[in-house]
């Protein structure tokens, strides 16, 4: 960094006003990325004082400051290794002392810190004093009031950084009493000095402190500087464990109960309350939402309105954009080749392919802005730590977390939910553990994709259960997700850190447009960027192995033999009339397409005054072909309409046969009867093989490819007749195996890439795609071979399978995580 140019950092505590501040700061000068190598967005922005570049950097908002969850990971070590001239611990005033407790840690650090005490107009109007100078005195640092949300403060706290900076004065070291702890922490102060050159870059006693806490970074740390680390870690481990023996408290619970105390005492010096001030707002509410049995109740109230917010809503708003997007793509079709009555360019039907891919993705931009938006409320309001505290207790048994609820009631808790959106709203989890176990279960839970397969198979072999076959399939998943979480955590998971937290709660405060808008716009731009190339590159490959290798050049023939027919006995039909020599060569094909371009006009139109505008319009394009497309009350154009009916109908027929015949014949269509001598044990034959892969992609596609698959034998037949008449040997035991499979089925493209995107690592993302299909061939394999020998019937099957997922679930509810953490509870 140039001499020229101040490096500042800003730190604090979810809810205390720190985005307010950087938004003060820099104006309009800023950008969002990420932080190598995680999820955590990195907030930059600059301005100039004095003559100077002054750079700040908004780091993630935390309380604390260990190595449990990426915010504090990125936070710590942007402080220790890009070393900030001045680091800004941004508080929220009114709420001094839990505050503190992040500051503390900022000080063992032996940094240099401002303390912004901001949202002073919320102290004021409570009539609460804080006075500056003492508060000063007793940390140490200089302290700056500043109401932010107005401006008040800004151009003090300017100064103030400008003079740390400029003058860069000695950081006098804080020490918090850690009373029978001390003699540990000398201990291995000694030991450290001794036996590693680290005294030059750390503060040593904030090592120590770090080391007594079991931090995973710091023990690494150790490991890395010091050859003969191992007797040094073991001689840590004992100090641990004798503490914990002697005074029958965890050291990290005694750390935080310390500084909690510490806080107490400088906040009952520093700050005077009117007398006779009411119980805090904050305090009354919470009394109400985290009531043991009203908690739940708005929980799940809350729950409910966020999900119909962003997930119903959403997908409505989606009515209004997706005209947007497929202009999009009428504008790809206006561009490339145009079709011909049976052959269709390849790069015609690739672009198309590349354009509904990416369109398929665009079209959650509504939902993710909505969702971001309510996350951000929710964030900013206070309200996010409670739905946490509430749900704690039951999903920590199973390896989640609190914050895991949300995410999972926007993946489908119950039916209609979303992958993508669950996925992505993984990021607040801070427990990395449990983060990874939410991120790896979402896909299995019911998503909308999922429920026009379930619908299908319901209605022709549940018919007369239909209720308790919805039932079934709607709760299943998440009976089937618990203990999938516990599995996880238990085996690929159980090396991931897991954080001892204090649940924090901080006060109530409204959310600001700018603040909800503005992290709306980062979250979805930023999904939307990262994404982009891997859709097309992705799309490329599900493109080429359901094209390939194609139609045979006889079967071609054959084809084209059908439409000269097909033509020939069109142009027979209309010999003599004056339309026929007007259809002559290409001009049948563009009479195709006019057809096709009307109907497509015609059905977004309203009213007579619209539709006589359009006639008009397309009359004008090309009278010929009007009069066929609308006959009005001549008997030659009505005849000549009816055999041209006819001749698209025989077209389409063609191009379903062949659309056909190239999924049988892809190498998707192969891999699916190759796939038969295993599936078969679940039941599974070709067909429903090919549907699966190709859902792959999108699980919309099962159904549609089913569609494709299955023929129809009269125009509208239902796709239920056409899959029943087609499957004689078809139970409803082949069904129900087939709807588990589907529960556990692997993500889709979109899922799969939001996966990528959350977990930071292509290896996570394959796994989310592999060990789905092996657990749901496995439980798909064991219904159906049971079943099957055992001589239940699907329903029967049904409620076996239920009742013994149910089991299963609650026993290993009981089963403790090794180094599960305790959770610390503590509000100020």
């Amino acid at each position: 960094m140039s001499a020229d140019t101040f490096l500042v950092a800003l730190a604090g505590q979810p809810n205390c006003g720190k985005s307010t501040v950087f938004n003060a700061l820099t104006g309009a000068s800023q950008h969002v990325a990420n932080y190598p190598g995680v999820t955590v967005d990195k907030m930059t922005g600059w301005y100039r004082h004095n003559g100077y570049r002054v750079e700040v950097v908004d780091l993630p908002g935390t309380y604390s400051l260990t190595s449990f969850s990426p915010e504090e990971r990125v936070s710590r070590d942007f402080i220790l290794h890009e070393k900030p001239l001045v680091t800004v611990n941004v508080m929220d005033a009114a709420n001094l002392k839990r505050c503190l407790y992040l500051t503390f840690q900022l000080l063992e650090m032996e940094i240099p810190v401002v303390l912004n005490l901001n949202m002073m107009d919320v102290v004021e109007n409570q009539g609460i004093d804080i006075d500056m100078e003492k508060l000063s005195q007793q940390l140490g640092i200089p302290v700056v009031p500043t109401a932010m949300k107005s401006g008040r403060g800004k151009k003090e706290l300017r100064h103030v950084i400008d003079t740390m900076a400029a003058t860069r004065p000695a950081v006098p070291p804080l020490r918090i009493d850690y009373g029978e702890m001390e003699p540990f922490i000398r201990e291995i102060v000694d030991r450290v000095a001794s036996e590693t050159n680290l005294a030059g870059s750390y503060a040593l006693r904030w090592l120590a402190i770090k080391l007594m806490e079991g931090d995973s970074e710091v023990r690494r740390l150790i490991q890395e500087r010091n050859p003969d680390a191992d007797p040094f870690i073991a001689m840590v481990d004992q100090s641990r464990t004798a503490f914990e023996d002697r005074f029958e408290e965890a050291p990290e619970v005694h750390i935080a109960n310390c500084r909690y105390k510490a806080a107490g005492e400088i906040a009952r010096a520093c700050l005077t309350r009117p007398q006779g001030a009411s119980r805090p707002l904050s305090d009354k509410i919470d009394a109400v939402v985290c009531h043991r049995l009203l908690g739940p109740v708005i929980l799940i109230g809350v729950i409910w309105l966020l999900y119909y917010l962003a997930i119903v809503q959403g997908y409505t708003i989606t009515n209004y954009t997706w005209p947007l997007l497929a202009k999009l793509r009428s504008l790809t079709e206006a561009v490339m080749p145009s079709p011909g009555f049976i052959d269709i360019p390849l790069i015609r039907e690739f672009s198309l392919w590349i354009v509904d891919s990416v369109n398929a993705l665009l079209n959650y931009i509504p939902i993710f802005f909505i969702l971001f938006a309510l996350i951000a409320i929710l964030e900013d309001s206070g309200y996010m730590p409670r739905m946490a505290f509430i749900m704690d207790r039951l999903f920590s048994r199973y390896g989640l977390h609190g914050q895991s609820t949300l995410p999972m009631v926007l993946g489908g808790i119950y039916v209609g939910g979303c992958a993508v959106p669950g996925v992505m709203s993984c990021k607040g989890i801070p427990d990395e553990r449990s983060r990874m176990a939410t991120i790896l279960i979402i896909p299995l839970l019911n998503c909308l994709a999922k429920v026009p397969l379930y619908v299908l198979l319901i209605n022709i072999y549940f018919a007369a259960h239909k209720a308790w076959a919805m039932f079934f399939i709607s709760t299943i998943s998440f009976l089937m997700v618990l203990s999938v979480s516990k599995i996880l955590t238990l085996t690929v998971l159980k090396d991931r850190e897991t954080a001892p937290f204090v649940m924090e709660m901080p006060p109530y405060h409204l959310p600001t447009w700018r603040g909800v808008l503005g992290r709306a716009v980062e979250r979805v731009w930023l999904f939307v960027r990262k994404i982009s190339t891997i859709v097309v590159a992705v799309a490329v490959v599900i493109f080429v192995l359901l094209q390939f290798p194609g139609i045979g050049k006889e079967r071609m023939d054959d084809y084209r033999d059908r439409k000269e027919k097909a033509v020939a006995a069109f142009y027979k039909k209309i010999d003599g009339t004056p339309f026929h020599d007007g259809l002559q060569g290409e001009r049948l094909m563009e009479l195709v397409l006019y057809q096709e371009a009307y109907k497509n006009a015609k059905m977004k139109v309203r009213g007579e005054d619209a539709v006589a505008a359009l006639n008009a319009d397309f009359k004008a394009r090309d009278a010929l072909f009007f009069k066929i497309v609308q006959p009005g009350k001549d008997k030659t154009a009505k005849k000549a309409g009816r055999e041209f009916k006819k001749l698209v109908k025989a077209r389409k027929g063609l191009l379903r046969e062949m659309r056909k015949e190239r999924i049988d014949q892809s190498f998707l269509g192969t891999a699916g009867r190759w796939l038969e001598p295993v599936t078969r044990w679940a039941g599974f034959n070709w067909r429903v093989n090919v549907a699966l892969l190709s859902a792959l992609a999108a699980k919309e596609s099962s159904v549609a490819t089913l569609g494709a698959l299955y023929e129809q034998e009269e125009e509208g037949e239902a796709l239920e007749n056409r899959m029943a008449r087609g499957e004689v040997g078809f139970t409803a035991l082949h069904a129900l195996a087939l709807m588990l499979f589907m529960v556990l089925y692997p993500p889709c493209m979109a899922t799969s890439i939001a996966v990528k995107i959350q977990a930071g690592s292509v290896k996570w993302m394959l796994f989310s795609i592999g060990y789905p299909m092996l657990l749901g061939l496995v439980v798909a394999t064991l219904v159906f071979s049971l079943g099957s020998v055992l001589g239940l019937s699907g329903l029967q099957a049904m409620i076996a399978f239920y009742c013994l997922a149910l089991i299963i679930t609650v026993g290993m509810g009981f089963f403790k995580n090794d180094g599960q953490s305790s959770k610390i509870g503590a509000n100020p």
